[in-house]
């Protein structure tokens, strides 16, 4: 068999192969490895609305990546994460892989920010060791910000997020 042959006929044997051996993850599809949305926001409060850029998690794989694995958030920057369904307020965020202090408001359909915590990285590479934070009643959104940036500027529970298509309206401070 000539040289050229049996190269062209092994690697038409290994091509099936390999496409079974590829990592799974390289499967992924292209809007989940493609950056999210950016969009501004407006939080309402006593002082007035601030604006924020935000990047929007809208799919399970993207709220589940949220802020992991970055080592700085702009000071007026965060992730805004939408569910089609309210949230139970047992269901709540963790730090695991998550490198910098964060702020996060929960927010119901209206747009009223329901409960705020601060949550601290957790340094465990097991994320059955990284506490979780709930707000103890129903969401429908979430806005992480780097910690203390709600108490710096007078942003508290009862305040307003004007949230994308939904409860715009309802913040009229």
């Amino acid at each position: 068999m000539h040289l050229n042959r049996r190269a062209f006929l092994t690697a038409s044997l290994a091509m099936p192969l390999l496409a079974l051996a590829w990592p799974l993850s390289a499967l992924a599809t292209t809007s989940e490895m493609a950056p999210l949305e950016r969009m501004p926001l407006a939080v309402h409060g006593a002082e007035g609305p601030h604006r924020l850029d935000v990047e929007v998690a809208r799919t399970s794989a993207q709220r589940q990546r949220g802020l992991m694995g970055r080592e700085s958030l702009p000071a007026d920057h965060g992730m805004l994460f939408m569910y089609s369904r309210e949230q139970s307020g047992r269901n709540g965020f963790w730090m695991f892989q998550t490198l910098i202090p964060l702020d996060i408001a929960f927010i119901n359909r209206e747009g009223t920010i329901v409960a705020i915590r601060t949550m601290q990285p957790c340094g465990s590479s097991s994320p059955s060791d990284c506490r979780s934070y709930t707000p103890d009643t129903p969401y429908a959104a979430a806005l992480e910000v780097n910690a203390g940036y709600f108490a710096k500027r007078g942003i508290r529970v009862g305040d307003c997020v004007a949230l994308p298509g939904e409860g715009q309206a309802a913040c009229s401070r």
